[in-house]
Order: C-alpha cells, then structure tokens, then sequence
C-alpha cells in the first residue's frame, strides 16, 4: 500500500506508519537549524528567532548539547511523545521539543520517575494545536492490537480519507485526502471488516423518554443511557423529554458525533423540553408539525433518510398528550386530543413507502382505543411479542417510582407502515438499576414523613428497540 499526503508544514512520527510505506516528506530536511514550536510542532526556519510563524508561541529554551547529540542517534530506543509525537530516548522523562513527561509505561527503568519536572511546568495548550491535522469525528479504535492503524475509508471516494490511531495516544487525528493505492493487501477493505452486510441488511432504531425530572441523579442516568446507545449502537434515536441540560450532557458523550442530531444547540436551549432524533443514516431532511390542538407544545418530528442501500425509510417520533388526572376530580386525561393527534401522525406519514413512527405515545387501550386503526399500519411489539404486556411504564418492576401511584401501561409504541422492508425483532432496554446508586424518597404514611431507599433507573420509563430489514 501507498498513501501520498500533500507537502503540509507538520511534525508526525514515523512510528506511526510503522505498517504501512506512506511517503510524507524526507525526514533529512529537518535540520538542527530548524526549531519546533512547542505548541503546534510547525518547524521553524533558525531565523525566526522571536515566535513561532504559525501559533506566535515563544520558542522553548535550547536543550543542552548532550541531549541534542544524542537524540541524533537513531539506533537507540526511544518513546513517543504524547503532545507532540517526537522520538526522544528513554532516558530522557520529559520531552525534547514540548517538555511533557513521558508515559509511565514507556520509561525504561523507575528510576526514571525520580524527574523535577512537573505537569504544571507544562504548558496547558501544549497537544492542543496540530497542523494540519483535524480531529477525527469516529470513536477510537481499540489499542489492543497495535497493528492495527488502520480505522475507517470514507464511503465517498471523492472525500477518501483513512484515519490512524496512535497506540499510546488518547486522540485520534485524520490525515485528509490521501490518495490510496488498495493493490497491498495489509489493509483489507472486504464487507467482513466494515460490516457492510450488516449495515444494508437491517437498521436498528430506539425510542426512549429519558425523563425530564434534573434532581435525580441527572448526571447518572444520562450516562446510563448513554451506556445502553453505545452497548446497542441504534442507527437511529428518538428522545423525549429532553431538556436543555440534557442536551448538553449527551452532546459531550463519546457517541454523540456518530450522529446527526435534529435539534441545534439554540434549540435546545429555547424549550423547557422537546423530542430530539438522532441518525447514523444519510438523512435528507429533518421536519417538525406542531400540534395545533396541543396545550403542551407537542409536535410530530419527522426524518427523511436513506437505508444504507439506499432504499427511502422515514423515522418519526412524538410525545402525544399526556394524561395529567390531579384533584379534585382527576379526570383531565386529554384522550381525545391524544387520539386526534395520533391519527394526524398517521395521516401525514403515510404517504410514505416506509415508515416507523416510535415514541412516547402516553396510550391507554382502554381509554383511546385500538391503535392503530387504520390500514396498512402495525403495532411493533402487539405483532412480534403478542403475549407478553410490554409495560414501558411499570411502578411495580420499576422499584425506583415505588410510592407513585400505580400506573402500569405500553405507554411507548413501534408503530410502522413497511412496504419494501419488515420488522424482525423487538426488546425492552433500560429495565435494571444503575449499580451502587440509591436515592432517598420522602413518602406520607399515615400522617408520618418516611425516608425511603430506593434504586435509580435510567428513566421513569424503559426503552425499546426495534430492528428493521430488507424483505429480500
């Protein structure tokens, strides 16, 4: 394999493409009489003495000469730097060119630990700026197998770009437009390494109200939730109930830059709650349709996307009115505006060829009626699961509403419309309790404050996920 990368000024380290032969630049055109700027690694001429041209840092102190000698050497062993990706020896603890302290696996002897030099000697924004390196929107592979540096080709050949990862880094940087020549058989593109059957054969969805309620272990179940995404890896989401906080607490999870999200930081920060979708998929537009008999601001969300086949697929989700019984009569249940609104939902997507409208549908059988009633629609689970209850919202399993009024209905629902694609399975996600949590309920009994202990959940809800394939 032959990766050619356009001449940029930048500082790498070969060690990196120890697999692969990739033509950069001759590393002989470093010269001593260059400097490395401590903060971007941009090689300096010896004449730009003041500041660096590209960043305008300072330049580092000159290192001492027996260090500059024997950092010439190259038949000695050496640790790469994290900030900066320089080679220095092993006996050295801290880096050369930046000054950051060397990992504690890479040092050769634990006498090497005994340094004076601290991390807070170290500048801040040292690692921060690479040029012309950008971060790299994937997760990071795994470095268990360091031989593997290659991570993902772009779908598109004419954005072809080939991510490497650096073993002892914690960031992942892209090397842009690199042509590729796919004649060596050291990196494989076959359909078992990027899971291409996979992806065109089903798509994965997931719905879930991630409860609007911030004074209970906020933080907590969020990342509870953000571990089920990652553990399941749903192509598709459908949030509800989500706040802006919320918002803001999954937009700095790991997973969050694998999608497309439908709502923008404005947005989100505009509501006191909304619904939220987030694709995988290539999605060609994303649509809201107010309700206009809704008294809580509830909306049809709608996405346009494509399979990875690229067979039409819309996602929709919605928060239907919620049943709000409160004294003294405890019969405001807005059913009916809740089964107006469902048959709009429908009455607007059908036109579609393929359609999964999954949410918080707050529905009650006996109360609204079948749903749904008209033609050519199925209910997810009632067809795959037909004996089994499906309560989404269960104060008996759900130990963490214990003292709540009891309340156990499949208030969440699948509901699809499926020409050229068929619905194969169905789960409940979210069902156990976060290990090690606890919270402390006050509940009135018999005219008495008790203090009950009670498990957290990731939600006052459970989640569903459905999945989807290709009839043929």
């Amino acid at each position: 394999m032959k990766i050619v990368l356009s001449s940029f000024p930048l500082f790498l380290n070969p060690r990196i493409f120890k697999s692969s032969q990739i033509s950069i630049f001759p590393f002989n055109r470093i010269t001593m009489s260059s400097w490395a700027c401590k903060k971007c690694t941009f090689l300096n001429p010896h004449s730009q003495k003041s500041q660096c041209q590209i960043c305008l840092s300072p330049p580092l102190p000159p290192s001492s000469p027996s260090s500059s000698s024997s950092s010439s050497s190259s038949s000695l062993p050496k640790w790469s730097c994290k900030a900066c990706t320089f080679l220095n020896l092993y006996k050295n603890s801290v880096c050369e060119i930046c000054g950051t302290r060397c990992p504690v696996l890479s040092l050769s002897h634990f006498h090497d630990l005994n340094d004076t030099v601290s991390d807070a000697d170290v500048d801040s924004s040292v690692g921060s700026v690479f040029f012309p390196l950008r971060s790299c929107k994937r997760k990071a592979i795994d470095d268990s197998d360091e031989s593997e540096r290659f991570r993902e080709v772009k779908a598109n050949p004419s954005d072809m770009a080939v991510d490497f990862c650096q073993a002892d880094s914690d960031k992942t940087y892209m090397f842009p437009k690199a042509e590729i020549d796919l004649s060596d058989k050291a990196i494989n593109l076959t359909a078992d390494n990027v899971d291409s059957d996979k992806a065109v054969s089903s798509v994965k969805i997931l719905t879930y109200n991630v409860w609007f309620r911030e004074d209970l272990e906020l933080h907590n179940r969020m990342k509870a939730i953000g571990d089920l995404v990652q553990l399941h890896s749903p192509d598709f989401i459908c949030f509800q109930e989500v706040t802006g906080n919320i918002y803001d607490i999954f937009k700095q999870s790991r997973w969050w830059n694998l999608y497309h999200c439908s709502v923008s930081t404005e947005k989100a920060h505009s509501k006191a709650y909304f619904c939220m979708m987030l694709s995988k998929l290539p999605v060609k537009s994303f649509s809201n349709k107010p309700f206009h008999n809704s008294i809580m601001g509830r909306e049809l969300c709608i996405a346009e996307a494509e399979t990875a086949s690229g067979m039409p697929l819309v996602v929709a989700t919605s928060h239907l009115e919620s049943p709000c019984p409160a004294p003294p009569k405890f019969d405001q249940m807005f059913s009916k505006e809740r089964v107006e609104q469902a048959s709009v939902a429908l009455n607007l997507l059908e036109k579609h060829p393929n359609v999964v409208f999954g949410g918080d549908m707050n529905w009650c059988d006996k109360l609204d009626g079948h749903y749904p009633s008209q033609d050519g629609w199925i209910d997810a689970w009632a067809q795959l699961r037909p004996k089994e209850t499906g309560f989404t919202y269960d104060t008996k399993s759900n130990q963490m509403l214990t003292g709540n009024r009891s309340l156990r209905k499949r208030l969440d629902r699948f509901i699809c419309r499926l020409r050229d694609l068929k619905i194969d399975s169905i789960e409940m996600i979210g069902v156990d309790a976060i290990p090690g949590l606890v919270y402390i309920k006050e509940k009135k009994v018999r005219n008495e404050i008790k203090q009950l202990p009670l498990p957290v959940l990731p939600s006052d809800h459970y989640g569903l996920i459905l999945t989807i394939s290709s009839k043929e």
